[in-house]
């Protein structure tokens, strides 16, 4: 049988999906995802041994990467993911917009309200934050712009889930369960019915004690769930709003920035 060089041939039920041979992207690809889960980078022998590779199969890659801007060599001889990937996502169009109509409504809703509110959109299993606004009081917590939060552990990514139709929620819950390794809770269904049915949550923070979290869903033209809008809440002491009225604000922003990107009245 003769091999293919070039490329291979899935046959489906009544489709047939041609699937081409790239290695050298395939390499590249690789290594960028492997950075993204390692915070303090890898070296050059890590990254070929991660990758099940030789250190002269992947040394071109790196050469390339890190002259295009993608990745950087520490003084430790290690490699690092830049921000250029981040800023290639804020550039694409749709983020372009969703920040562009987002980002003055968020700072006035901290000042007003004297807290941080950070957007978050779903990506593989996670939470991505895109932007992160912050009042001028002297105590906030705040959210780096760039971070990934576990899809579980953030009200933001519940409240998409709850506002995402049935295939495309099945799809995030998969990419989730992919990659972390573990299962979907088992009352997650109940729980994102609540959440649908009110509009919003409201909950303790499942990472720092003492901080509730409002968050509201970004619904976009098809009337789902694009992104969240959230406000990791703190009771000051003396401060002049409370929490049942910040959830009525960030609701009402919520649905001016929805109206703004496309959502149906």
């Amino acid at each position: 049988m003769a091999r293919k060089s070039s490329q291979e041939i899935h046959s489906g039920s009544s489709d047939q999906t041609v699937v081409y041979a790239t290695p050298a992207l395939e390499k590249g690809l690789d290594i960028l995802e492997l950075l993204a889960r390692d915070r303090n980078g890898l070296t050059k022998s890590e990254v070929a041994r991660a990758l099940q590779r030789t250190v002269s199969e992947i040394f071109r890659m790196l050469v390339c990467l890190q002259r295009r801007g993608y990745i950087i060599e520490t003084q430790q001889d290690r490699y690092v993911l830049s921000l250029r990937l981040f800023q290639l996502v804020q550039e694409h169009p749709p983020t372009e917009r969703l920040l562009s109509e987002a980002l003055p409504r968020m700072h006035v809703l901290s000042e007003k309200l004297e807290q941080s509110c950070h957007l978050g959109v779903l990506e593989a299993g996670h939470v991505v934050i895109l932007a992160q606004t912050n009042a001028r009081a002297s105590v906030g917590l705040y959210v780096k712009a760039g971070s990934r939060v576990d899809l579980m552990e953030a009200a933001s990514g519940q409240v998409i889930l709850a506002h995402l139709p049935s295939e495309a929620r099945e799809k995030a819950l998969a990419d989730w369960q992919k990659e972390t390794g573990r299962r979907v809770p088992a009352d997650l269904g109940s729980h994102l019915r609540k959440i649908e049915r009110r509009g919003y949550e409201t909950r303790k923070s499942y990472q720092v004690q003492g901080v509730i979290n409002i968050s509201c869903p970004l619904m976009g033209e098809s009337s789902r769930a694009v992104a969240a809008l959230t406000i990791p809440f703190i009771h000051r002491l003396g401060a002049s709003i409370p929490l049942r009225e910040a959830e009525l604000m960030l609701r009402e922003t919520s649905r001016e920035i929805s109206k703004a990107i496309g959502a149906p009245h």
